[in-house]
Order: structure tokens, then C-alpha cells, then sequence
């Protein structure tokens, strides 16, 4: 009864389009003042004030200004450039240019959203003046984005581990081998479209010797920042939130190193960085109160005992949760889909015996997903709003062999385990 209304509430509350943290705070105090007779409302500020004040959320505005220095200081814009130096030779080079500077800018920014946005900034403006396939082209960077989130360091994996207590350092280490395969599976993708089918790859490229190793100068900020961020981490000498304080400051020196500093763009930073924490935080505040209504009523263990009274193997099991993320990934945004349903499938994935770091890299792999799958891929959205030309079911469209090679990797990170855990172990 309790676990029926509280899915239809959820249902009607999102289809009535009330932002995501109201519907789950409202939920949350719909349940407690119907099904006990306790004033659960009144824990309202000490949870809020708990998950307000925790140490390692505090890494979360702090990677986004992270990113917001890289975009504003232009060091993207030279990242980009460098990159395509090297690449531009390949059948759809500057294609390949984006999903690899993808992947270096997600060793910094821990934002999927920001990773798009930026490279759709600095490469969009390329497609035309080359002869690419537009479609193709926009579906590279939307898919290239999502790189974000797997590559360390992450924001979602820093949710994913805030929300269970899992080892965020070892997170962010699982998350390198998938992420360098992925980013290979895109590149592979667009290499073959780009041999079978020519004209979807531009006008090809060439660049000599001297001018490779001249851009190298240019790579050396993304290096020195992810160098500063993840080998704080893991030499012992700071914490993750402490790590992103260090590359914050490492990204300052290195814009103030190349003159790019200036009052506008800090306060340009400084917004970036406040609008997307209070989105962040208000989502967070409002899951750990709805978690903490659902643990009270005794919801998410009578789920848990459901699924293992049904008499599933563990695989089956695993296969029924990667089909609901995808399926709840067309309709919902992307954080709040994780704070919704983690409660409820971190005890079952623990009850079966799976390893929650593995499986935080499988639930990140989901998340990606939903960021370019429409009807609520994010990152769809963000590149048509940058490029501003054509329509964006022709992305949609040019989306689907990305998405495929997501499958690819999930499929290969269930075969084969060790390719989140080795570099763990």
C-alpha cells in the first residue's frame, strides 16, 4: 500500500513538472505525515543541516569552478587545438579531436554538462568551415561529454559514494580503465563510419612533425591538473575535497600564467559555480529526507527482502536493473535518477553479493545513458542550444551507434570485472 502511493505520488508530482528536489522533499513529508503517527517533518533540519555540512560534498562546488577557470581562462580552447593537431590526419579527424579532448577535459572538470558545453563552444564552429556532417559531427561532442562523469574526477561518483559510504578515492581510480575504452569505442565508431562513408569525415588534414610536438606546450595544463587532482589523491597527501581545492588553485596559476585572468572572468566563475551547486545541494538535501522517510517506514528493506524472495540468480537480477535505469533514464535527469533509485538498489546490489565499486562504474556507465537519450538526454540539449542550426531528432538520430558502444562497454565491464577493479586492487 505505502510502496503504491508513494510511486503514484512520485509519477504525478514529475509529470506535473515540480522541479525534482520539491517533488522529493514532498513526497517525503506526504509519507510521514500519513503513514506514522510521528512528526518525521521536524527532522527536516538536522538531515539538511548533516548532509549541508558533510566534508567531502564540499568537492562538489569546487570541481565545478574547477571547470568554469578552463572555460573562461580559454585553456579548453588551446586543449582543443593541440589535440586536433595530432588527430587531424585520421579519416574524420577533427571528429576524433572531439571526443579526445572530451576526455582530457573530464580529467578536470568532474562535469558532464560542463565538458559538453565547452567543447560545443570551441568545436561546433568547425563542422561547417571543414565539410562535416553536421549530425555526426554534434553527436561526437554529446557523446564525448558524457566522458565527465567516468573519467575521474567526478561529481556523480563523489554523489555515488557520498550516498554509500563507498571509498570515493577508489571510485575515482575504478573509473580510468573503463573511461580510456570508451573513449576508444567512440573513436573507433567514428573512424569506421568515416572509411565506409568519406564525405561524413570533412575536408582530411595534415600536420608536420614540428608542429605536433610545438602543440604539446599546449597540453601540458590539462596533464599538470589532473597530475595535481588525482596524484594528491593518491600519494595520501589530500583527500578528494582537499584535491579539488589544490586544482582549483593550479587552474588559476596556469590562467594567470597565460594572462587570462581578469574581475569578469572570475565573476563569471564564481556564477557558474553558485547556480550549479544550489541546483546540486537542493537535490541532495531532499533525497537524504525522503531516504530517511523510506528507511523509517521500512520501504527499502522490504523491497530488498521482495527481490531476494523471488528467487532470481544474482545476473537476472543485475539484468532487471540495468533495464529500469535505461528505460528511467529516457525520462529522468540524470542526478536525480541516481539519488532516486540508489537508495532503493545499492541493498540489493549489496545483498547479492556484487562489489559496490564495480557497480558504481556500471551505474555511471547507465548514467551516460540517459545524458544523450532523448527525450531528457541533457547533453542533446546543451549542443543543439550551441550549434543553433538544424534539428536535433538529426543528432538523435546520429546518437544511436554512441549509445550502442555504451552497451558495448556495460557488456564488457559485466564480462570482464577487473576492468573497474585492477587498478583498485
Amino acid at each position: 500500500m505505502i510502496w503504491a502511493v508513494a510511486f503514484v505520488l512520485l509519477v504525478a508530482l514529475l509529470l506535473l513538472s515540480i522541479p525534482v528536489a520539491a517533488t522529493m522533499a514532498g513526497l517525503g513529508l506526504i509519507l510521514g505525515k500519513v503513514f506514522t503517527p510521528f512528526p518525521l517533518y521536524r527532522s527536516l533540519g538536522e538531515i539538511s543541516w548533516e548532509g549541508s555540512t558533510n566534508f567531502t560534498l564540499f568537492a562538489i562546488p569546487l570541481f565545478i569552478l574547477l571547470g568554469q577557470f578552463l572555460v573562461h581562462s580559454g585553456i579548453a580552447d588551446r586543449t582543443y587545438k593541440a589535440v586536433d593537431t595530432w588527430l587531424c590526419g585520421l579519416p574524420g579527424g577533427l571528429m576524433h579531436a572531439n571526443v579526445a579532448t572530451c576526455a582530457l577535459f573530464a580529467a578536470t572538470s568532474g562535469s558532464s554538462v560542463a565538458t559538453a558545453a565547452t567543447m560545443g563552444t570551441v568545436a561546433m564552429p568547425q563542422a561547417k568551415k571543414f565539410g562535416y556532417h553536421d549530425g555526426l559531427f554534434a553527436a561526437s561532442i554529446a557523446s564525448g561529454g558524457t566522458l565527465g562523469i567516468l573519467i575521474p574526477p567526478s561529481i556523480n561518483m563523489i554523489v555515488y559514494g557520498f550516498m554509500t559510504n563507498t571509498s570515493i578515492p577508489k571510485l575515482f581510480v575504478a573509473g580510468i580503465v573503463p573511461g580510456v575504452i570508451l573513449t576508444v569505442l567512440f573513436m573507433l565508431f567514428i573512424l569506421g563510419a568515416c572509411v565506409v562513408k568519406p564525405e561524413l569525415g570533412g575536408v582530411r588534414r595534415s600536420t608536420s612533425w614540428r608542429e605536433r610536438v610545438h602543440s604539446l606546450k599546449d597540453l601540458l595544463p590539462v596533464g599538470i591538473i589532473f597530475s595535481v587532482v588525482i596524484g594528491s589523491v593518491y600519494t595520501g597527501f589530500a583527500t578528494p575535497t582537499e584535491s579539488a581545492a589544490l586544482g582549483v588553485l593550479a587552474a588559476f596559476f596556469i590562467a594567470l600564467w597565460y594572462r587570462r585572468i581578469s574581475w569578469q572572468i572570475l565573476v563569471d566563475s564564481m556564477k557558474g559555480t553558485m547556480k550549479t551547486t544550489g541546483m546540486i545541494m537542493l537535490i541532495l538535501l531532499a533525497a537524504n529526507f525522503l531516504n530517511f522517510i523510506l528507511v523509517f517506514l521500512g520501504l527499502s528493506q522490504q523491497i530488498t527482502q521482495l527481490v531476494g524472495s523471488l528467487g532470481m540468480t544474482p545476473f537476472v537480477t543485475l539484468m532487471i536493473i540495468i533495464a529500469m535505469y535505461v528505460v528511467l533514464g529516457f525520462f529522468i535527469e540524470t542526478l536525480s535518477l541516481m539519488v532516486l533509485t540508489i537508495p532503493v538498489v545499492h541493498p540489493i546490489i549489496q545483498s547479492l553479493g556484487y562489489d559496490p565499486i564495480w557497480f558504481g562504474i556500471l551505474l555511471i556507465l547507465l548514467i551516460q545513458m540517459a545524458l544523450i537519450t532523448p527525450p531528457v538526454g541533457l547533453n542533446l540539449y546543451v549542443i543543439q542550444g550551441v550549434r543553433q542550426r538544424g534539428s536535433i531528432s538529426d543528432l538523435a538520430v546520429w546518437i544511436i551507434p554512441f549509445v550502442a558502444m555504451l552497451f558495448v562497454m556495460i557488456a564488457l565491464l559485466i564480462r570482464y570485472p577487473g576492468l573497474a577493479l585492477w587498478l583498485v586492487g
